[in-house]
């Protein structure tokens, strides 16, 4: 029997550790008794990029911001879809994790944060979000497990009102606001409907293969 082998630990500014683990072929980053991210099934974080570039085709020059690197499976997906004049800013708060995507996940990486339309930033996403005025086509946020600070409590601000009244602004006159959750929260929903965005909420299979547990993505777009 194939043992899980932990690679490696990382402190969240603010929060508690992460774990990197391998298990045979795969890898898996947990935190506590949650199952953050895996190789085993990433259909949902690729459906983050592919369904929102759906809703930001028309865009000249696409400007996309993914808060967290996480494995990199959503920034891969938007690399394939967005155009060669597109532009990407990743925000990775936790610098261990782009190691290990420069390390023992160099082959899950692909090389994609050496992709010349991809700036990467060691920073806490939400001041980017906040200070920003019709910067972005898409803001894509994959930070947690779900519209809470569950990895670490700052993160509350990216959920509350005031944090996507600042989302609503730094969004371009008809970007989208899109993020990933581990289930449904109904009152999310009508949290983002009183701060003014317009919500598609979908479910999308954990893999890629449509099978799974299903997770949801709430894409809220700036025009009614």
């Amino acid at each position: 029997m194939i043992q899980r082998e932990l690679l490696g630990t990382a402190q969240v500014p603010g929060g508690e550790e992460l774990r990197l683990y391998r298990h045979d072929r795969d890898f898996m980053i947990v935190l506590g008794h949650n199952e953050l991210m895996s190789t085993r099934k990433w259909g949902s974080e690729e459906a983050l990029a592919t369904m929102s570039y759906e809703r930001i085709r028309h865009a000249k020059r696409p400007h996309v911001l993914i808060g967290g690197y996480g494995m990199g499976f959503t920034l891969r997906a938007a690399l394939k879809v967005l155009p060669d004049d597109a532009r990407i800013t990743v925000v990775e708060l936790v610098p261990e994790i782009i190691l290990w995507a420069r390390g023992p996940m160099a082959e899950v990486a692909q090389g994609c944060l050496d992709d010349p339309r991809v700036t990467l930033l060691m920073s806490d996403v939400a001041p980017f979000i906040s200070g920003a005025q019709g910067d972005y086509d898409a803001i894509l946020l994959d930070v947690d497990n779900g519209p809470d600070g569950l990895v670490r409590e700052e993160n509350n601000v990216l959920y509350s009102p005031s944090g996507l009244r600042a989302a609503k602004r730094a969004l371009t006159p008809d970007g989208v606001l899109a993020i990933w959750s581990a289930g449904a929260d109904p009152a999310f929903t009508r949290r983002l409907e009183k701060s003014g965005f317009a919500v598609d909420e979908v479910k999308v299979a954990a893999r890629s293969n449509g099978k799974g547990a299903k997770h949801v993505i709430w894409f809220a777009s700036t025009r009614q």
